[in-house]
């Protein structure tokens, strides 16, 4: 067995012996997985694109010119560069660098009609320096809608222990999901939150709903990321608008309302490893309980930092008392689903709180 410490340099070392073909077919797999997923939710065009892009790197075209010289990324990671390809011309039409283009982009006015994919590559072609640089960015995506998916974690912790809340999050982004007390939540004719938010999230639960008859105060946000976004500037708004499938508005329109939100509610978004964050601050606080949280985040944790992450939670829930508790509230992936899962100290106890998808809607409410 190679030692763990060796692993990215075998890992490195295979990669640069496979010949080019196969090296394009292993990326090429990767983009049409990556199309499947945005077909099946909804975002076709995307979806097309990224299968475009696929025949494309199998023919050594302009979308493999950008990936040839990439390592491999560490052992356990998603790099998700479909993604990151997609968000970076997406921004150029956010820019309005790409007026051929942007005709068929609903979230600047266009419409998802005709073949998209030579303006596409084209603009692949134009702008690939800038383009490498993007694929270097770590993956931005703050799911608002996912603040339906985790609402009923906060709101059993504040009810189980009838403190105030104390709020840390990984893989934070913007840290727009931090804000989701200042959100308003309608489902089956209960409602939560505040009636004047500029974020309505409503129609998320498929089954069930949450505890909404419960209050919950917040008296402490922050988190951690290692690329951390200012959504109340024009640059930290571009590029969470760049990470949305530019055929779902709605996503567009949601980010837009949180981005409104956050310029009156103030988080703390550390630029920080989370293994080291939640090492030197994830512990539990008398008279507060301590929620650390996260949502599709550890899948871009290499295999050993998942390891230290789960250490590191675990060692602080043991430290956790009746007037110091801590929760982990999780929303990830298992499988061929995303789950909620709520770890509550002292105890150790877990439950099973949800079903959902990767934006936090179709929610299946579990916990009674």
């Amino acid at each position: 067995m190679i030692p763990t410490t060796l692993r990215p340099a075998v890992k490195r070392a295979y990669h640069r012996m496979l010949p080019p073909s196969r090296r394009r077919a292993v990326y090429a797999s990767g983009f049409r997985a990556q199309s499947r997923w945005c077909t099946q939710l909804g975002a076709p065009m995307s979806g097309t694109l990224l299968e475009r892009a696929a025949q494309d790197i199998e023919q050594a075209g302009a979308v493999w010119d950008l990936l040839a010289d990439r390592p491999p990324p560490p052992p356990g990671t998603d790099e998700a560069l479909a993604a990151r390809l997609l968000a970076g011309v997406h921004r150029l039409v956010l820019e309005d660098r790409l007026p051929e283009l942007a005709r068929f982009y609903p979230s600047v006015g266009g419409t998802a009609d005709g073949d998209p994919f030579p303006a596409f590559r084209a603009a692949i072609t134009e702008h690939a320096g800038y383009l490498r640089g993007q694929l270097d960015k770590p993956v931005q995506t703050n799911e608002v809608s996912r603040s339906s998916a985790l609402i009923g974690g906060y709101l059993l912790v504040a009810r189980e222990t009838g403190l105030p809340l104390r709020l840390l999050e990984t893989g934070a982004s913007a840290g727009l999901n931090l804000r989701w007390n200042s959100y308003r939540y309608e489902e089956a004719g209960r409602v939560w939150g505040d009636p004047a938010s500029p974020v309505r999230l409503t129609g998320a639960f498929n089954e069930g709903v949450p505890p909404f008859d419960v209050e919950a105060r917040v008296v402490e946000r922050r988190g951690c990321d290692l690329a951390p976004l200012d959504p109340t500037t024009e640059d930290g708004r571009l590029t969470l608008t760049s990470f949305a499938w530019a055929e779902e508005r709605w996503r567009v329109d949601l980010l837009r309302a949180a981005c409104e939100v956050a310029t009156r509610v103030p988080v703390r978004v550390d630029r920080a490893d989370a293994c080291d964050w939640i090492e030197e601050h994830l512990h539990p606080v008398d008279g507060a309980a301590t929620v650390l949280v996260h949502s599709i985040f550890r899948m871009y944790l290499p295999d050993a930092a998942k390891v230290r992450f789960d250490r590191a939670v675990n060692a602080a829930g043991a430290s956790a008392t009746a007037s110091a508790p801590l929760a982990w509230l999780r929303m990830e992936w298992d499988v061929d689903q995303v789950l909620v899962h709520l770890t509550t100290w002292p105890g150790g106890d877990t439950r099973l709180l949800a079903h959902t998808d990767h934006r936090g809607r179709n929610v299946r409410w579990l916990a009674s």
